[in-house]
């Protein structure tokens, strides 16, 4: 029995570098080669000299250069479209071969800039470590964010509702008190009489707004008067001044839990300003998501964690 001769083996292929097509497939398509250079990140200068290669290699011209701009040859006319395709199927295979990018959904959460920098940031490693999937961005803004128009996916908005067209879940309460540097060393009201008052001026002023007018009711401190002292816009400067010990102020104790835990302030004495309730707030869709239903959980624990 005589055996089959073997199939003679494939001629290898005689092709120009992978380089020079690439430079050529671009300066075709193009037509230029300072688009062909920007394209591949390349100067000019490396596509010319490409083509310039490609040309010698094949013993025929592929562009006739003009002064600002170039065509195709008979012979590059030929060849563009072959090595357009085979790049193509190149592109199309490899890019089959690889994974699908991983996405992570991307939440959005807005709240003011004094409860952002004293509660979410702190409390900012503890989600990520929970949640690595969720892409969350905190939006710090005294604004208060259109949700229904989609300018963020949930936000924490202070005050006793309700919030028409929202979901709200409720987080904390809050209270006002005297806060100040230990360093001023107040014992008690009449102590205030000697200290510089730190306003900070609301973005919407009510007569029960927690300030040193609200305090000085409560107290029966008419004699304090509340017209003096420094004025600011953002809680932030206050607080500022109040650590470093140049005043007192009417401060959160919720946003200042930390400050007043290590001892940069205290509440030397009462009373207590009852203040209104965190909530979170979302559309009803928002609010039924797995991301929104996260955020839920870790905003409870970074409000209600001593």
């Amino acid at each position: 029995m005589t055996s089959r001769p073997e199939p003679p083996a494939p001629m290898p292929r005689k092709l120009p570098p992978l380089g020079a097509l690439r430079a050529f497939e671009a300066a075709a398509r193009r037509l230029s080669f300072q688009k062909a250079a920007d394209e591949l990140a390349v100067t000019p200068t490396a596509i010319s000299h490409q083509i310039r290669l490609l040309e010698d290699s094949l013993g025929v011209a592929l562009f006739i250069r003009h002064v600002r701009r170039v065509s195709l040859t008979m012979a590059g006319l030929t060849l563009f479209p072959a090595v357009r395709d085979g790049l193509d199927g190149m592109a199309t295979a490899v890019a089959a071969l690889r994974p699908p990018p991983v996405t992570h959904p991307v939440l959005t959460l807005s709240a003011t800039t004094l409860f952002t920098g004293r509660r979410l940031i702190p409390a900012l490693a503890r989600f990520r470590a929970r949640h690595p999937d969720i892409d969350l961005r905190l939006h710090a803004t005294e604004a208060i964010a259109d949700l229904e128009a989609g300018a963020a996916d949930a936000a924490v908005r202070y005050g006793t509702g309700p919030f028409p067209g929202l979901v709200s879940l409720h987080l904390c309460d809050d209270a006002f008190g005297v806060l100040a540097s230990p360093r001023l060393g107040l014992r008690c009201p009449r102590d205030l009489a000697g200290t510089t008052l730190l306003h900070v001026d609301w973005h919407h002023r009510s007569p029960d707004a927690p300030g040193w007018s609200h305090w000085r009711r409560l107290a029966g401190a008419s004699w304090l008067d509340t017209g003096r002292g420094l004025r600011f816009t953002d809680d932030g400067h206050a607080l500022q001044l109040a650590i470093a010990g140049e005043g007192a102020l009417i401060g959160s104790l919720v946003l200042l839990r930390d400050e007043l835990a290590s001892g940069v302030l205290v509440q030397p004495f009462g009373p207590l300003i009852p203040g209104a309730g965190y909530h979170l707030v979302a559309t009803p869709a928002r609010m039924a998501s797995p991301e929104v239903q996260a955020l839920r959980d870790w905003l409870s624990a970074a409000c209600t964690a001593a």
